[in-house]
């Protein structure tokens, strides 16, 4: 069986091969010179440009960039959640063997080694329910230029999992400031 020919005298697979191989580059690109913020939009536009133009087809091309940047989207945020998790974790089980009044450095290291946070926690009182042990805490969060840090002070609550594992009380702060900990 012969393979199919496309219009412009390459089989349709060896095609879509090197929309792909162009996509995956265009949205390197994108990523380098852009914030992650915007690498969705970068991505699916190039995924869409190059979409509908190997097609021929501009709606097909639409559709993929809109399923690109949904997915480049979501993906970037469960990049940060996880940062995030990890962030609040370590200041969780850095309170959760404290005591009272005592204060300690905490940092993470990411993976990306992207926006990797340190600061200070300090255990401001227990705090007695039913359900489980928990703490009120002061948690630092190291901000600005590495000429101009900055210091910025939050209280939340840590509890203690049945598990043993302190975890961040709150579903979410509650104030945007706290950059990548919300």
């Amino acid at each position: 069986m012969i393979p199919a020919v496309s219009r412009i005298g390459q089989a349709p697979h060896r095609r879509w091969l090197r929309v792909a191989v162009m996509t995956a580059s265009m949205s390197t690109v994108a990523a380098v010179m852009s914030g992650c913020g915007s690498i969705g939009g970068f991505t699916g536009a190039a995924a869409g440009i190059m979409t509908g133009a190997a097609t021929g087809n501009p709606a097909i091309g639409i559709g993929v960039g809109v399923a690109v940047r949904s997915a480049t989207d979501a993906g970037v945020a469960k990049v940060f959640r996880d940062m995030q998790r990890a962030e609040q974790d370590q200041v969780a089980q850095a309170a959760g063997q404290m005591a009272v009044g005592e204060s300690r450095l905490w940092s993470v290291h990411h993976r990306l080694s992207y926006n990797d946070a340190r600061g200070e926690v300090t255990v401001l009182r227990n705090i007695d329910n039913a359900l489980a042990p928990c703490k009120e805490v002061a948690v630092s969060v190291e901000g600005g230029k590495k000429d101009a840090i900055t210091w910025q002070w939050f209280t939340t609550q840590v509890c203690q999992h049945s598990s043993g594992a302190w975890q961040w009380a709150a579903a979410e702060p509650a104030v945007e400031r706290w950059g990548v900990l919300h």
